[in-house]
Parts: structure tokens; sequence; C-alpha cells
């Protein structure tokens, strides 16, 4: 479990940077086959690891370890590659601290947009497939 909510919280920084897993690997001096196995819940980080991986991001090594809110698909868009998760103009991500109604209501806006976007990428696809 603690695996998962770790390399969640990677691939989400890593994706509000702008940063890639070769640049990561890089700055945490450890190499990037590594650190695949580590973002594809494949291996296990030590201490130490896990320092390198919070100081080459920038973020306090306890921000690495909170709970997440990100869902399985998500997770799996962000270990594909940021491409495949970046959202069109006028769409942003956010993690906060809200309360339960608040939460309530953010999770149904989440719905929304997410139908939206699905629709939205359905239609793109189908429109390249007439041109095809």
């Amino acid at each position: 479990m603690y695996n998962l909510i770790l390399l969640t919280n990677i691939l989400r920084i890593l994706d509000d940077v702008g940063m890639s897993k070769n640049e990561l690997a890089k700055k945490a001096g450890m190499s990037v086959s590594f650190l695949s196995d580590l973002t594809n819940d494949h291996a296990n980080p030590s201490l130490r690891i896990m320092e390198a991986i919070a100081q080459a991001l920038d973020t306090p090594l306890p921000a690495l370890l909170e709970t997440t809110d990100l869902d399985r698909q998500s997770l799996e868009e962000l270990a594909g590659g940021a491409s495949k998760l970046s959202l069109p103009e006028g769409y942003a991500r956010v993690s906060a601290i809200v309360t339960e109604f608040e939460a309530f209501t953010v999770r149904q806006w989440d719905q929304k947009n997410r139908k939206l976007l699905n629709a939205a990428k359905k239609k793109a696809r189908s429109v390249r497939r007439k041109r095809a």
C-alpha cells in the first residue's frame, strides 16, 4: 500500500513540474531502470532512495508518503507518460484538503469533467478514423 502511495505521489509531482523519469533518475543519482521499476510497483525503495527522490523533486519526504486521492486509472495514465495525461486548456488537476461535503461536490465535478473529456476524445478519434 505504501509503495502505491509513494509511486502515485512521485508520478503526480513529475507531471506537475514537467520532469521526466530520466531527469529524476539523474538528479536522484539512480538508474532509470530502477526508477522505472519503482514507479511501476516492481521495486521497494530504501529510505536513502526515498530521500534522494524527495530531494531531487524539491519535496519534503513526508509529502511523498501522504495518502493520495488519485484512482487507478489516473495512476496508470501517469505511469504511461505525461502526454496521455495532459489536460486541455481551461482544465487543472489539483489536490486539496476539503470537508466531506466539499469532497462530494468536487467528485461530482470530476465525474462530469471526465465524461466531457472522454466524449471529446471519442469524437476526435472518430474524426481521425473518418479521415483515414
